[in-house]
């Protein structure tokens, strides 16, 4: 096995920022290969890149930020020739990130996602405000460089932001997880999360291919996931959930079959994002009362055990005060 850490530092340096580049560029096409049109306007209704970028800040820090520019480079080169404006595209989708790191630090955010706190940071610091500077540059640098009509501004605008937003919230929690996940000692609830997974898998496909406008039906099996199995069960129901529902966008078909351009953006941004906000805060919710419950309970422990102690130390010395003297 290669010892990476006797390596020269810039060597180290350079791999790093070419794996993050080259992880970025991958989900950037992953992201680009789900493309809707809206009034003429291409837009991703959720951006990996951005919930990868940020996961990466998070768990290694800002020596990230290089092959995260890379990347966002990289992304832009395989549309097309890029201009000037790929300058500021890339700023935005690189200081975007580093914003929604630095926010988050500065608050006391954990990885682990274990208290409603760090749920809420996620959402409202991490993607809804970071993410403005990402879609108000990129937007800007297009309408600049005369490659989008004005009157497209607000809509390209609002689905970059919620893209983006959306990036953050589904896919830097699932990146987390799998950080610190270990496989756990075989169980009864091996069976239940395949049995759960089967049932996902199964349902949310005909949910979505339905004639009848069933979406609602997803936040059930949403729920029900994030109860049995917090964050572990939630984000990805909710991201193969959202998935699922962009590809019959595309495809125009199930739910979305009968909408306008537009409808069927602002239906399934709405979708993906309640999809989101309620697997991440309230596995936040379930995660928190879960901790405090074990926190209690570890300390009637304790003090039950101290108890024992002094009592079985007063029946060690009789002649104590309070001890029987007779």
């Amino acid at each position: 096995m290669v010892d990476i850490r006797a390596w020269p530092r810039p060597v180290v340096l350079l791999c790093e920022t070419l794996l993050v580049a080259g992880v970025y560029y991958a989900a950037g096409r992953l992201g680009l290969s789900q493309q809707l049109t809206a009034d003429g306007a291409v837009v991703t209704p959720i951006w990996p890149p951005t919930g990868l970028a940020v996961a990466c800040l998070l768990l290694f820090g800002p020596r990230c930020v290089p092959g995260i520019a890379l990347g966002a480079l990289l992304v832009i080169i395989s549309l097309g020739r890029p201009g000037l404006s790929a300058v500021g595209i890339v700023a935005g989708n690189t200081a975007a990130p580093v914003c929604s790191y630095l926010m988050l630090r500065a608050v006391g955010f954990r990885v682990s996602l274990s208290r409603l706190r760090d749920g809420l940071s996620l959402v409202f610091l991490g993607a809804l405000t970071a993410m403005l500077i990402s879609s108000a540059v990129g937007v800007g640098m297009l309408v600049l460089s005369d490659k989008l009509p004005s009157s497209d501004l607000w809509l390209v605008w609002l689905a970059w932001w919620v893209g983006d937003a959306m990036g953050v919230v589904l896919v830097t929690p699932l990146l987390l997880l799998l950080h610190r996940a270990r496989l756990p000692p075989p169980s009864a609830r091996w069976t239940e999360a395949v049995g759960l997974a089967v049932v996902v898998c199964v349902l949310v496909p005909l949910i979505m291919y339905s004639t009848v406008s069933l979406l609602f039906l997803v936040y059930p099996l949403l729920i029900l996931s994030v109860l049995r199995f917090q964050l572990a069960g939630g984000i990805p129901c909710a991201l193969f959930a959202s998935v699922m529902a962009t590809v019959v966008a595309r495809e125009e078909v199930g739910a979305f079959g009968t909408l306008s351009d537009i409808e069927t953006l602002m239906r399934l941004q709405a979708f993906n994002g309640t999809l989101g906000l309620t697997a991440l805060l309230l596995s936040a919710v379930i995660s928190e009362q879960l901790n405090t419950r074990r926190s209690v309970e570890r300390a009637c422990k304790e003090l039950v055990e101290a108890l024992q102690h002094l009592n079985a130390g007063g029946s060690q010395n009789p002649g104590a005060p309070g001890g029987d003297v007779r």
